[in-house]
């Protein structure tokens, strides 16, 4: 049967394409307000919804108060997320885009520091300037140059009335600590930082929830899948050939590269020695996950790909992140069978 060959695919990107289509991804566009799921055992979850609810409606969020969507347009002021992986940060995004009385763009951090560096500053900015509102998900606080580059660009957003809404993941360790990112995201964001009210959410990773990190699907299993599979729709591929493709793609290109494809097939996943491979790798299951995709693995378990020295390094959280996501996407393989 005929499959795509994301290997053949390079594809080429204008830089202003870049903006054209911020909003949530097909993963999340049927999400709203109404359908997430505060945990009982955590209030804060619950709290979190009415928090981001009362933020769009433009009631008092601080001392003062403001209006966010209104003729005379103040200020923007920021609302910050702040909890660990699987607690719905990102399904709080999505549905305070779909419910934002003004023009809202949805974006990940790091799609937001490829545009910046493929408009430049000053275009980025000229960009979102006739925006209402920016849902920034995943603001990563692990990178000093990004970190700048992101308060440069809120701070010259923000004074004119772009309000902000974001989520950062803390990590898991440091949940256990009872410790947040909160302070981190003041001090790191000091020129913007008295704009934003801070919001924690508890709770554990709802997509662990009966699903081991290492289950990778058995051959039995992804012979199975695959015959589940639109064949003229899937993509099916070695680890070692998909990793090597991904270094000669553009992370900002990768949502490109998956376009017309329905479901995904990585075979032989293997160690990832390489940071910068695994990078890649993990900004292409963001994409794959985002876009709803199905997708199926086998070889090394999950708890093998990563290395400790990364998984508790400057990028934790990206690798912690991609191994929820994984497993998941594995949750949602074997639903299929």
């Amino acid at each position: 049967m005929g499959m795509i060959d994301l290997l053949s695919r390079n594809p080429s990107l204008d830089p202003d394409a870049l903006t054209a289509e911020l909003a949530p991804t097909p993963r999340y566009q049927g999400v709203r307000f109404a359908t997430y799921h505060p945990n009982a055992a955590y209030p804060s979850q619950e709290e979190a919804r009415v928090a981001t609810q009362t933020f769009l409606k433009g009631a008092q969020v601080r001392p003062g108060g403001f209006r966010l969507f209104r003729r005379a347009k103040p200020e923007g002021r920021g609302l910050y997320l702040d909890g660990g992986f699987g607690v719905g940060k990102t399904h709080l995004l999505a549905s305070a885009w779909h419910e934002a009385p003004g023009r809202a763009a949805l974006m990940s951090f790091q799609d937001l520091m490829y545009i910046i560096g493929a408009l430049g500053m000053t275009r980025a900015v000229d960009a979102f300037r006739g925006h209402d509102l920016l849902l920034i998900d995943e603001f990563e606080l692990d990178d000093p140059g990004n970190t700048h580059m992101a308060n440069t660009f809120l701070g010259q957003l923000m004074p004119g009335g772009t309000s902000v809404i974001a989520t950062s993941n803390t990590e898991p360790g440091a949940l256990g600590q009872g410790r947040f990112n909160a302070s981190d995201f003041q001090r790191q964001i000091q020129a913007i930082a008295s704009r934003f009210e801070t919001h924690r959410i508890d709770g554990p990773d709802y997509r662990q929830r009966g699903v081991r990190p290492e289950d990778v699907l058995t051959p039995a299993e992804f012979t199975a899948w695959e015959a589940r599979q639109q064949g003229a729709t899937l993509a099916r591929l070695n680890h070692r050939d998909l990793s090597r493709h991904l270094l000669q793609v553009h992370p900002s290109r990768f949502t490109r590269l998956l376009q017309g494809v329905s479901a995904v097939a990585v075979t032989d996943l293997t160690p990832m020695p390489d940071q910068n491979v695994a990078l890649r790798f993990v900004h292409f299951i963001d994409k794959l996950y985002d876009l709803g995709l199905h997708a199926a693995f086998t070889g090394t378990n999950l708890g093998g790909l990563f290395s400790d020295t990364y998984r508790h390094g400057a990028y934790a959280k990206k690798y912690s992140r991609c191994l929820s996501r994984l497993s998941e996407l594995l949750k949602e393989a074997r639903q299929e069978l």
